[in-house]
Formats: structure tokens, sequence, C-alpha cells
């Protein structure tokens, strides 16, 4: 049995947090479940139980702790657990970036970090914290704490407010041509990718066509109802091209996918989903 449950952050820190999360399975000491990430954003993600694993090289798997930091994905990143497991985690927004991060996040995409390794700074009092936590609030309140303890080491509460209005576009509206975002936004086509690269990790086109699969994995998934017209403008050109999305992004067919079981990736699309439409 799996059970993921979303919760909003406190006002100060929903510029930089879209969502905290619950992540919890009771499974088999003995079974192994192989998946995959695609993720918008970077996560901190807490182990509070079980045996997580990411593969950061052809079948190399590292288990580098408990406190966790995961660069966004431009490709899949695959995953594997262990029996029972239960995960305590944070969305990072984009634009919110910089009141978090000395470094680019082009410099941690798609990859596996301990949090400490990021923060520079141990990770043992928000440890403790959440084993002392008695429910799920209990859990938020310890990883809001050390975000504040964060912003605060940072000195710069910064959010970028064009990166604001590009990660609504890329979740509502990933069709729209990169030249007419950067013209609504009053950014140059270099400003645009460079601000980008800074708090997405990757170039604008790679994220409008992450977004763009996302949408359709999440139809797929049965986590939205889009209408017609919605999958009218999601539609690829061809079978072909469908087929080359699905296989950059999962590594699988069309057909694969639809009859995968993929709980960890499908429920990031549960949270992407629930999330979407929020400032």
């Amino acid at each position: 049995m799996m059970l993921s449950r979303t919760y909003r952050p406190s006002p100060d820190l929903a510029p930089y947090v879209r969502r905290f999360y619950v992540f919890e399975a009771t499974l088999p000491d003995e079974l192994v479940i192989e998946d995959f990430l695609l993720s918008e954003t970077a996560f901190i993600r807490v182990l509070l139980k079980g045996d997580w694993a990411g593969e950061i090289a052809p079948q190399v798997w590292s288990r580098p702790g408990r406190s966790l930091f995961f660069g966004a994905n431009a490709l899949p990143f695959r995953v594997r657990v262990q029996g029972s497991f239960s995960v305590t985690g944070a969305a990072l927004r984009p634009s919110g970036w910089r009141g978090l991060f000395h470094a680019s996040h082009q410099d941690y995409a798609d990859r596996l970090l301990r949090l400490d390794e990021v923060w520079h700074t141990p990770t043992t009092e928000l440890e403790t914290a959440m084993d002392a936590a008695e429910d799920d609030a209990g859990k938020i309140a310890a990883l809001e704490q050390a975000l504040r303890a964060r912003l605060d080491r940072i000195g710069r509460r910064k959010v970028d407010t064009k990166m604001v209005r590009f990660e609504t576009i890329a979740r509502t509206d990933p069709t729209r041509r990169i030249e007419d975002i950067a013209e609504e936004l009053d950014l140059s086509m270099r400003q645009l990718a460079r601000r980008c690269q800074t708090g997405f990790g990757l170039t604008p086109k790679a994220i409008m066509r992450r977004s763009r699969f996302l949408d359709m994995a999440t139809a797929m998934r049965g986590f939205s109802t889009p209408s017609e017209q919605d999958l009218a403008a999601l539609r690829y050109y061809d079978q072909s091209h469908l087929a080359r999305e699905f296989k950059r992004f999962t590594g699988m067919t069309p057909s694969q996918f639809a009859q995968a079981t993929t709980p960890l990736q499908t429920a990031g699309l549960k949270l992407r989903e629930e999330s979407k439409y929020e400032d």
C-alpha cells in the first residue's frame, strides 16, 4: 500500500516552495521497485524509513544519505527502493532558487547529492527533528524550519518575478513559442535562457518540451481530464515523434508506458497536477 499526501507551504515560504509532501509505502521487505523520476523542480527529500538508491551512472547505484537533494531532470533519473519506506520532501520553486542557493541550478540538474553537500551545512538537526515528529505537521514544520534557516544564511530572500511568470506559462501552456514568451517577459532570448538555466537548470526549450510531455503523461495516468482542444495542442506531429519523446523521457514506448507500473513517477505526476494552477 502506498500513500501520498501534499501540503501547501506557510506564506513566508510560498515564494520558494511549491509543495511539501509525505510519501509512505508498506511493502514486503524483499520487494524491490525500480522506477524513474522526471522532476520539473529541484527536490529536498528526507528519508525517514527504507532503502533508497539513485542510478548515478549506468548500473551504478548511490545511497548518499538520509537528507537528499535531487536536481531537476532533463532525462529520466532512475531510482530504486527496497521494502517499506517513508519520505518527506519539498518541491522547490525555480523562481525562488537564488534565495536558497549560491550556485546555478544548471550545476545540479540530473544529479543526486547529499543535502549537506549542496548547502555546506550539517543536516543532523533536521533529521533529529524529523525523527521526533509524531505526524505530518511535525515533519513539515521541521523541514520549514530548515528552509528558513537556509534563507537566513544566504541572506537574500530573492525571487525572480519574470521566472514566476515563466513557471506559470511552462505549467499551463507548454506549446507556446519561446520567442513569444521572451517578448512577453521583455527579455532577450539570451537573457531568458540564462535565467532559466539559473532557476530551472535547463534551457527554455528543454523546459517546455518536458512540460508538454508531462501533460501527456498526466492525462495517460488519469490525473487530468483535458478537453479535446487541450489534447489536440499536446499531440505530436506524428507517431514517430510521439515515440521519440516517450523514449527520451521514459525509456519506453507509449504503449509500454501505458501498461507500466511506475508508482514513484506516478506520485510525482499527482503532485504536479495538484499544484499546477497555483500561483
